[in-house]
């Protein structure tokens, strides 16, 4: 009998470790890291500028998942992020719009830009990847044709806000802001709801997996985590804006794709669509959102892309679209569809991250700095594909 118990406790183990091992793997690239560049890679200073270089790459990578979830990839988010900085380059400095306006303006613009791709793609049918490589080359050729060559610079403070600046401090308790403490709070009254209402519901179906103090200490973990790194962060000039901007599009999406009929329905589509089809889900509808959604969030990205660049320049977003798909499946995302997580898509934008960061802080070439990242990305789905062989 306390064999068999040993036996399931390790199968338990086997589990949570298939479960977070891009999460260890983030820790122990990090942790590599940190020895190599002789404490560089986490001083609070670099990993401000850590999240802010690598924001718009997390954003693209959390739309870019629901694209892979329907066993697809988008193309075209890179030349679309250059497009809607061109657009917002013009229409602030040469124009002079507002900046509300601009935003909006191309806010509007990437949802067209997803609508239409989305309308091949769902509607008529022509494959994802065709529609995305005529789009990166369509938007690319208007981005050309838009900036004329020229790179615009500067934009405006209030443009860059979100890119650049930090959380205003409100006082200080101690060492630490009160606008820290606040999100502090904010965020671990967050975990703590999201956690124990999933654990409610696990109880409430008897589908519950660990035990009531296991829970309490994961619980307990990640606050600790969210508290130490907010912490650390505080410790250069504060919080990033763009960090509270992340930490709302993560928690969105992972409602949507986790606890609404959308999400669930974008996960049905790509483990079986004419499955989900038969069940009375328009898969032509879930499909055609699925882009539009993605070039919203590339539209998004632009805006920040050009504010933390302050300059819309024609080579904008080049090879951005391979750091987003990739993001998603060293996240643990599967290529056939149907598998991933929006955390995952952001931890494996971090890995990359991480990786482009501390190697230029050791002086290794971009040429080395390209060939580790596919390494990586080979062996993050290698290893997806043996780990689901071995369960199945």
């Amino acid at each position: 009998m306390k064999k068999d118990e040993q036996n399931k406790s390790l199968v338990n183990i086997k589990i949570d470790f298939r479960k977070y091992a891009m999460f260890i793997a983030l820790v122990a690239i990090s942790i590599f890291f940190q020895i190599a560049t002789n404490g560089i890679l986490l001083k609070p200073m670099n990993v401000s500028k850590l999240v802010m270089q690598n924001s718009y790459i997390l954003i693209l990578a959390i739309g870019m998942l629901p694209c892979i979830l329907t066993g697809n990839v988008d193309l075209s988010v890179g030349s679309a992020l250059g497009m809607i900085s061109a657009v917002a380059g013009t229409l602030i400095i040469t124009e002079g719009f507002s900046v509300p306006l601009t935003i909006a303006i191309c806010l509007g613009l990437g949802i067209l830009l997803g609508a239409w791709q989305g309308f091949w793609i769902a509607y008529v049918r022509v494959p994802a990847f065709i529609v995305t490589l005529a789009g990166m080359l369509i938007f690319k050729g208007i981005t050309m044709i838009i900036l004329k060559g020229n790179t615009l610079a500067p934009f405006p403070e209030s443009y860059r806000y979100a890119a650049s600046a930090f959380v205003p401090e409100l006082g200080m308790v101690g060492k630490i802001s009160v606008s820290t403490v606040i999100i502090m709070v904010v965020l671990a009254a967050m975990i703590v709801f999201f956690e124990f209402n999933k654990r409610k519901q696990e109880t409430k179906y008897e589908i519950v997996t660990t035990s009531y103090n296991k829970f309490l200490l994961k619980v307990i973990a990640e606050i600790a985590v969210i508290v130490f790194a907010l912490y650390w962060l505080s410790l250069y000039k504060g919080i990033p804006v763009i960090l509270i901007l992340l930490v709302l599009l993560i928690v969105i999406y992972t409602f949507i794709t986790q606890k609404t009929t959308l999400g669930r329905s974008i996960y049905a589509f790509g483990g079986n669509e004419r499955a989900t089809k038969l069940s009375g889900i328009n898969t032509n509808k879930i499909f055609f959102l699925v882009y539009v959604n993605m070039g919203l969030l590339a539209a998004l990205a632009g805006l920040i892309f050009s504010g933390r660049l302050n300059a819309a320049a024609p080579s904008a977003g080049s090879g951005l679209e391979l750091d987003a798909i990739a993001a998603c499946y060293i996240g643990g995302a599967s290529a056939s569809g149907g598998v991933g997580t929006i955390i995952g898509a952001v931890i494996g934008g971090l890995v990359m991250g991480i990786l482009n960061n501390g190697m230029s802080i050791m002086g290794i070439g971009i040429d080395w700095q390209q060939a580790i990242k596919g390494i990586v990305l080979l062996l993050a789905v290698a290893f997806d594909i043996v780990s689901r062989r071995r369960k199945g």
